[in-house]
């Protein structure tokens, strides 16, 4: 079997790579780079990515290296305006309640320590050239680019190939996709400072200065994350190939952290960037994949960049798995099967384009509407909202990806209770009994609430499907389950079908329609 060739070591490389490992697919994973950068910019990870990390074994040691964002500050030109209480917002909703802050570096450390527990080890110094796919596969060419062998070519023959290799891919390149958008007019700036003050105190503080704005994350002992963005007109750097060569005096305003009480001993490093917002064309081309920043680029607003870049890896796991293992009846399944990534997490990116570029439009407006939500809504109504659950769980789900569906998806079907196919499981726990627990293994299951028929028994038994049944309680209702109905699971934990009458003949037809074997 030919392995699936990933090019880019990032968090959602890895994390492909590290879901089909899981699956028993053989990998390659490649990255141009000797190791990734420090001056990664990704630091939340959201709950339903805590919660796909549970199904990879990994979310408890992520939660356990990085720190959970109680509290939010609110300043205006150098004065402390206004806090927000988020503690555990989401309590009821998922194991995973709160925000959770992990720098990319140490995050990416984990997943390549992981991934090589598994025998899969990151081969740097290695970039693609290009590649001809074939009919039963892809031919890639593949660059040395370490100094003791620079320029020296390999053809590798794999079953696919993925595009993890963010804005500039090269698979995307390749394959001639359009990534259509534009770029933000504002210079995005990062960096890793240790220092003293109050805004190092393990909480969020959210800085404006007219419609300049700073995010300060403090993520341990007197060291803290600097975000900011600065209009590129103001920006008095000299040009370097007709661009502003910019150094760290000219965008972090000292000026403004100074009568913050902020004093910065150290910068560990520091970056700038331009955003841009951008969508591919297509997530797929024949035997090719696009993940994470080489499918789409959008505002920093909302962490939400990296975390979806890991939901696309998630959701094309499985379905390369399926494929691979000849679980999947005939060309035509095949194809529906892997055109569904494409159907399913581009209508999420463009949806998520979408509200990011408007949040941070309405953040940064230099009319009168930007003017009162940075005068009067953040710093003074943001803050007395924040000490009601209702308000805090409503932009949790919002924030915390919990709400993504595949409902419109060809893979998804039926209603019972209020829970669609498409929806990801609502999570509940019961006498101490999590119902997510039974998600661990990448397969797919069926889930009953109070009693299970015996047509349904007998019909798992025989497809060897795994069969979990719940005693009833008022707690899933609550959740939007319906008594006795079942749920057919898909392998990355979404229900792929509800069915009221608990009886297995739907699940019978869907497996028959989708072309799926098991």
């Amino acid at each position: 079997m030919n392995k699936v060739l990933i090019i880019g070591a990032g968090p959602s490389g890895l994390v492909l790579a590290l879901s089909l490992a899981r699956q028993n697919i053989p990998v390659r994973i490649v990255d141009r780079a000797e190791s990734k950068p420090s001056t990664s910019r990704a630091l939340v990870i959201h709950a339903r990515t805590l919660e796909l990390y549970r199904q990879l074994g990994i979310a408890e040691a992520t939660v356990a290296a990085g720190h959970k964002i109680e509290t939010s500050n609110i300043w205006i030109s150098g004065a402390h305006r206004g806090t927000i209480r988020l503690g555990d917002a989401g309590t009821g909703l998922t194991p995973y309640p709160f925000l959770h802050v992990f720098p990319q570096d140490l995050h990416e450390r984990l997943l390549e320590e992981t991934l090589a527990a598994r025998g899969v080890h990151v081969e740097r110094h290695k970039e693609l050239v290009g590649f001809v796919e074939k009919d039963t596969h892809v031919v890639a060419r593949l660059r040395d680019t370490s100094s003791s062998n620079t320029g020296a070519e390999e053809e590798y023959n794999a079953a696919f190939i993925v595009g993890c290799d963010g804005g500039h891919s090269a698979v995307r390149h390749a394959c001639d996709i359009p990534f259509e958008g534009a770029a933000f007019e504002r210079l995005f700036f990062v960096a890793d400072v240790e220092g003293s003050g109050p805004v190092f105190n393990g909480q969020a503080h959210v800085h404006f200065d007219g419609t300049d704005f700073m995010l300060i994350i403090s993520h341990a002992a007197n060291r803290a994350r600097l975000n900011g963005a600065v209009k590129d007109s103001s920006l008095t750097a000299p040009l370097r190939d007709g661009k502003p060569d910019v150094a760290y005096e000219d965008v972090v305003p000292r000026e403004l952290l100074t009568r913050m009480g902020v004093t910065i001993d150290k910068t560990h490093w520091f970056s700038t960037y331009h955003v841009h917002h951008r969508v591919a064309g297509s997530f797929r081309h024949g035997r090719a994949f696009l993940v994470g920043d080489a499918a789409h680029v959008h505002s920093p607003v909302g962490g939400q960049g990296m975390n979806t870049g890991i939901g696309d890896a998630i959701n094309l796991a499985w379905k390369l798995a399926s494929v691979m293992r000849g679980a999947v009846d005939g060309h035509d399944a095949r194809e529906r099967l892997l055109d569904s990534y494409s159907a399913e997490r581009r209508a999420f990116a463009l949806t998520l384009v979408q509200t990011t570029d408007t949040a941070f439009d309405v953040l940064v407006d230099e009319g009168w509407v930007g003017w009162f939500l940075r005068r009067w809504i953040l710093p003074y109504v943001a803050p007395i909202v924040s000490q009601f659950a209702f308000f805090r769980m409503n932009a949790f789900r919002r924030m915390s990806q919990v709400l993504v569906n595949y409902r419109e998806s060809g893979l998804a079907a039926g209603l019972a209770g209020s829970v669609h196919g498409g929806d990801r499981l609502p999570w509940v726990v019961v006498d101490g009994e999590d119902n997510h627990g039974q998600l661990k293994d990448i397969v797919w299951q069926v889930q009953v609430y109070g009693g299970a028929k015996e047509d349904l028994r007998e019909w798992c038994e025989k497809k060897k499907l795994p069969l979990h049944v719940f005693v009833w309680n008022e707690a899933y209702a609550q959740a939007g389950l319906a008594q006795d109905a079942a749920y057919l699971i898909r392998p990355d934990t979404y229900v792929a079908v509800a069915e009221g009458s608990g009886l297995p003949e739907r699940f019978e037809r869907y497996f028959g329609d989708v072309g799926v074997i098991v």
